[in-house]
C-alpha cells in the first residue's frame, strides 16, 4: 500500500547524485502514487531535530526534473549523529534531558511521515540504522529507506555509491588546467589530493579517467607540450604500502627528464603517520562528530608534497585539492541512470513494505534491493588487485605494492 506521507532529507558531505535523487524520488511518487505527501527535512537531521521542513508542492513536482540538471542539495546537508547527544546539545538541536533518537521520532510522528527516506553516506545509512532500530524497539509503525552516496565508493557491500562516477570525471577535469601550472616554475612537483578517506576508489578511478584524456590529445614535444609532462607519475591510495625510498628514487629520474612529478594522492593516505606526529607532540588532533579525523584541519596533501620534496629536488610544491569541485557537480549520464534506478527501486520498495538502502548487493549476485540495515557500513576498501588498475600503475611505471588493511 502507497504511504500517505514520506520524508526526505540529504546528509553528510556532497556527492554528485544528491539533487538529482531528491528529484527522483519526487518524480516516482508522482508517476506511482501522486496522492502521497512528500515533506525534505532542510539540513539533513538538523532539520528533523529541529522541525525545519519543506512540503513538496504541486508547482515543485511539476519541475522535479529539472534538479538532475544541478550538484549539491537544494535542501541542505549536515553532519548530525542522533546517537551522540552531547554534540547534539552543544549545537543546539536539542534540549538537556532529551534523547536525539526520541526527538527525531517524535517529530516524524508529528509530522505523520510513514516513509523516510534517508540520502547520504555510510554515517548517514548507520545514522539512519540507528534509527531504524530505536523506531522498531518502541514501537513506531515507521520505515526509513536509505540511497548510498558517497564520492569514495566505500559502502559495504554495495557494488556503486551514486555520485562516484561523475566525481571521478569532474576530478579529472580539475587536473586538466591544474598540471599546466607546471610551466610556472623549474622542478614543480604538484600534488592532487583527492578526496577518500579510508578508500583509494576515488583517486584510483580519476587517474584513470585524466590518463584516458591524454590517449586522445596531439602533442608537440619539441617545445615541450609532451604528453610525458603532463602524465600523472604516481598514485598513492590508504589500502596500498609505499616504498617511500624506492618512489622518491623513480620520481627523482621523472623529475630529471620531465622537470616536473604529478602525482595523485587519496587524502586518507598517510594520515596515521600524521596523527602520530601530532600526538607525539601533544597536539589535540582534530575530530568531527563522529570521530573521524578533521582532514581538512591536517592537511594531508601538504604533509606529502614535504616528504618527497626534498628527496626528488624539487624547487616547489603545488598542492590542489578537487574535493569542493568534484563533490558539488551536477551528475553524469551513467550516475543519472544509477540514480534513477535506485530511486525507482526505493519507490517500489516503500510502496511494497520494505525497508533498507538501495543498491546492488555484491553478497547477493550485485541484484539491486533493498540491502539490511545491519549489513551496511562504510570503509570498504578498494581491491588494489582490479586490472584496470594494475594497468594504470604499469602505464605510469609504478610498481604495485602490497594491499594494506585501512581503518574502517
Amino acid at each position: 500500500m502507497a504511504p500517505k506521507k514520506v520524508g526526505i532529507l540529504t546528509a553528510g558531505g556532497l556527492a554528485p547524485c544528491l539533487s538529482s535523487a531528491i528529484g527522483g524520488l519526487i518524480e516516482r511518487y508522482t508517476e506511482l502514487s501522486p496522492d502521497t505527501e512528500i515533506l525534505c527535512y532542510v539540513g539533513g537531521y538538523k532539520g528533523l531535530l529541529l522541525g525545519d521542513s519543506i512540503a513538496v508542492s504541486p508547482e515543485i513536482r511539476a519541475k522535479a526534473g529539472v534538479l538532475h540538471r544541478y550538484g549539491g542539495s537544494p535542501i541542505g546537508n549536515s553532519r548530525v549523529k542522533l546517537t551522540n547527544v552531547e554534540d547534539c546539545i552543544k549545537r543546539g538541536y536539542i534540549q538537556e534531558g532529551q534523547d536525539p533518537q526520541q526527538v527525531a521520532a517524535d517529530q516524524l510522528v508529528k509530522d505523520g511521515v510513514e516513509i523516510l527516506h534517508t540520502i547520504g553516506g555510510d554515517d548517514t545509512n548507520t545514522a539512519a540504522a540507528d534509527l531504524a532500530a530505536f523506531l522498531k524497539a518502541n514501537n513506531y509503525e515507521l520505515r526509513v529507506i536509505g540511497l548510498p552516496k558517497t564520492v569514495d565508493n566505500d559502502v559495504f557491500p554495495i557494488r556503486q555509491s551514486l555520485g562516484a562516477w561523475t566525481a571521478a570525471e569532474h576530478g579529472a577535469d580539475f587536473f586538466e588546467n591544474v598540471v599546466a601550472e607546471h610551466g610556472a616554475n623549474p622542478r614543480m612537483l604538484i600534488v592532487h589530493e583527492v578526496m577518500g578517506r579510508n578508500c583509494g576508489w576515488l583517486t584510483a578511478a580519476t587517474a584513470l579517467a585524466y590518463q584516458s584524456r591524454l590517449h586522445a590529445k596531439e602533442w608537440v614535444p619539441g617545445i615541450g607540450l609532451s604528453k610525458e609532462r603532463r602524465s600523472v607519475h604516481g598514485v598513492y591510495i590508504p589500502e596500498m604500502a609505499v616504498d617511500i625510498g624506492n618512489e622518491a628514487a623513480r620520481l627523482r629520474r621523472v623529475m630529471d627528464s620531465t622537470d616536473c612529478v604529478n602525482i595523485f594522492i587519496s587524502e586518507g593516505a598517510g594520515v596515521a603517520d600524521i596523527v602520530k606526529e601530532m600526538e607525539a607532540k601533544g597536539e589535540e588532533v582534530p575530530r568531527d562528530a563522529f570521530g573521524h579525523v578533521r582532514l581538512d584541519k591536517v592537511n594531508p596533501g601538504a604533509w606529502f608534497g614535504k616528504q618527497f620534496a626534498a628527496m626528488i629536488g624539487a624547487e616547489k610544491v603545488l598542492v590542489q585539492k578537487s574535493g569542493y569541485y568534484a563533490r558539488a557537480a551536477a551528475a553524469n549520464a551513467e550516475d543519472l541512470r544509477l540514480i534513477k534506478s535506485c530511486t525507482d527501486t526505493a519507490v517500489d520498495v516503500a510502496i511494497n513494505g520494505g525497508a533498507g538502502v538501495i543498491g546492488h548487493d555484491e553478497d547477493q549476485d550485485n541484484r539491486l534491493r533493498a540491502i539490511e540495515f545491519e549489513r551496511i557500513k562504510g570503509g570498504k576498501p578498494f581491491d588494489i588487485d582490479e586490472p584496470w588498475f594494475a594497468e594504470l600503475l604499469e602505464s605510469i611505471g609504478q610498481a604495485k605494492g602490497e594491499q594494506q588493511e585501512t581503518a574502517h
